[in-house]
């Protein structure tokens, strides 16, 4: 394998739309800015996109989850970022708020409008229900 000798150009980043067997998604409020997003955040160094995610999840919610399909990936050229979001389901763990995550809703599509939700992780919501078998690609 090469080493990488040059540093990285781009901030990669993943989320999951979480959904139980109602067809809810699960949004979270963090501390940290006044809006509900999606579980997820940075990958670091050495972590595969997908442990990345899981540990993201489990950190901010205490939730185990399962990835099942991929719903796209998102480009923020001004930020340098990729962001890479999936389609979850749970398999253990238990729903808790976290010092990065103080609060979580199961949310129907129709709730959506109630929650003041980053503008960019309410598009990845639609977009992975509006999934038709394939991933999107766009920019955010």
């Amino acid at each position: 394998m090469t080493k990488n000798i040059l540093p990285p150009t781009h901030r990669v980043g993943a989320f999951a739309v979480i959904r139980d067997t109602q067809e809810r998604v699960l949004i979270s409020h963090r501390g940290d800015i006044p809006f509900y997003n999606l579980p997820g955040g940075g990958i670091e160094p050495g972590e595969s996109v997908s442990d990345g995610l899981l540990r993201e999840v489990r950190e901010e919610t205490g939730l185990i989850v399962k990835l099942t399909k991929l719903v796209g990936v998102y480009s923020k050229i001004e930020k340098n970022e990729v962001i890479i979001t999936f389609d979850a389901e749970v398999i253990g763990g238990e729903l808790q708020p976290t010092a990065e995550a103080i609060h979580h809703v199961w949310v129907t599509l129709g709730e959506l409008e109630k929650y003041q939700i980053l503008a960019t992780h309410l598009e990845r919501i639609y977009d992975s229900f509006r999934n038709q078998g394939h991933a999107v690609i766009k920019e955010q």
